[in-house]
């Protein structure tokens, strides 16, 4: 358990989020507020007890809290929980068959196949893509005189710049915007859950499901584009290496199968929307919290300088450690992914409760963070909690990318970015606030902020 308290003379600050809901929500009031903002979805009792049990539509849907739960569920027997209808409905038309949303032989295939793209080798062989992409962006912020700055969109364009140059070896100045919009229009319209997601059967497509179909007729033509713009411009032997290089040449190690040209695709999609959206609404957070504490951008600041004194030695972001901590605590406060959930294949039974097939195990990050039992002042912005070592963290208490074997297999790739931008925008402004009104989070697809708030920036 967790235990650590903000030290002496550390101000303790409690960012906004949103009041839990009444108890004893009806299932259409649940289905509106999961439409609307999925973290409203708990009351109080789910942030306090190790087990909470409701219906929804004829089946139970059961939110663990307790480790050995979550470990049950999520570690110890994967295959007998699966990916939900309204999940596979939600995220194939922009996902496809990729790594997300594949089970069993297939998902098997794919991962032994991703994984060698992805370790911190190969990771490593793209922080030349990361820091040139960060480098405009900061030019570009030194050289406006704007008193407001829309920060929020700044970062979301340079993730979605460093996914593109990572990805392809391609600046997205130019097929940046069309990207962006695709995915902003999905996730504001078709990947919000509708009613009939959850009780209506997959193979009989409902008036949301034949939209989502439209739209990835446009999604997978545009991604199409990108890729023959790529293998236009560059061969193997030139520049960088990049993704593409990394999955066009993967293979499956016991079988020694690549990827189709669909397959790779469909990952290349996965990679984009997973990469950059995540590492996006990380950093929106970090800075959104920081700009209340102008004294943990200076320790920040500090602790770069001490490491990259020059700033154009490479990186050592194991030597980062005050960075990488606030990273954490941000992600604690505001998961980019808040629930994850698994309908029982066969009945099984999980901290005394007896799940049925079509029962909901539901593990949600959000709450989980939150949770009385497993953190000291929870609510609050405490990075020094993770300076302790990984040991003073419970394993199952502190979820940003999952657990199991479905873990992101991204996840070093996303915690390698973030650190890099985040320590670079310190190193080389002050922000502040320029707006009061409180930014509150809105989970449909990921942890959103609900509005981009003005900034000032300041020269170091």
């Amino acid at each position: 358990m967790e235990t650590s308290v903000a030290p002496e003379g550390i101000r303790t600050f409690v960012p906004p989020h949103p009041d839990p809901a009444p108890e004893n929500l009806s299932p259409r009031q649940l289905a509106s507020l999961m439409r609307t903002n999925n973290l409203r979805v708990w009351s109080q009792r789910a942030y306090e007890e190790e087990v909470v049990v409701r219906r929804f539509f004829g089946r139970s849907s059961v939110l663990f809290n307790a480790p050995e739960a979550i470990r049950h569920v999520l570690v110890d027997h994967p295959e007998t929980y699966g990916r939900t209808r309204a999940t596979l409905r939600i995220l194939k038309p922009l996902l496809g068959e990729g790594l997300f949303t594949s089970e069993g032989p297939a998902w098997r295939h794919q991962r032994r196949t991703l994984a060698p793209a992805f370790t911190p080798r190969s990771v490593e062989l793209l922080i030349p893509h990361i820091r040139s992409a960060t480098t405009e962006m900061l030019g570009s912020l030194a050289a406006t005189e704007k008193e407001r700055v829309d920060l929020f969109s700044m970062i979301q364009r340079l993730a979605l710049e460093i996914a593109g140059r990572t990805m392809f070896s391609l600046e997205m100045g130019r097929r940046g915007p069309a990207l962006r919009d695709q995915i902003m229009r999905y996730g504001q319209r078709l990947g919000r859950p509708h009613l009939l997601d959850f009780v209506v059967p997959i193979g009989l497509p409902t008036p949301h499901d034949l939209a989502r179909a439209w739209f990835r007729r446009g999604w997978i033509r545009l991604i199409d584009q990108i890729m023959a713009e790529r293998l236009t411009a560059k061969t193997h032997a030139s520049g960088p290496r990049d993704l593409l290089d990394l999955l066009m040449a993967a293979r499956d190690p016991e079988s020694g199968e690549g990827f189709s040209p669909s397959q790779l695709r469909d990952q290349i999609a996965t990679m984009i929307l997973a990469g950059h959206e995540t590492t996006a609404v990380a950093l929106c957070w970090s800075v959104y919290l920081l700009a209340h504490l102008p004294e943990v951008q200076e320790q920040i600041a500090q602790e770069a300088a001490a490491v990259l004194p020059d700033g154009g030695a490479e990186p050592q972001l194991n030597k980062l450690t005050y960075a990488r901590a606030v990273l954490d605590e941000v992600m604690r406060l505001y998961p980019p992914a808040y629930v994850i959930v698994r309908a029982a294949r066969q009945p099984d039974e999980v901290a005394g409760i007896a799940m049925k097939p079509g029962d909901l195990a539901v593990v949600s990050p959000w709450v989980l963070h939150r949770h009385r039992k497993r953190w000291h002042d929870p609510d609050a912005f405490v990075p020094e909690r993770f300076l302790s070592g990984a040991s003073a963290i419970d394993r199952f208490a502190y979820l940003p990318f999952g657990v199991g074997p479905r873990v992101c297999i991204g996840a070093h790739f996303a915690l390698t970015e973030a650190t890099l931008v985040l320590v670079e925008l310190m190193r080389s402004f002050r922000l502040e606030l320029v707006t009061s009104r409180p930014v509150l989070p809105v989970a449909v697809v990921t942890t959103q902020p609900d509005h981009a708030p003005l900034f000032r920036l300041r020269p170091r």
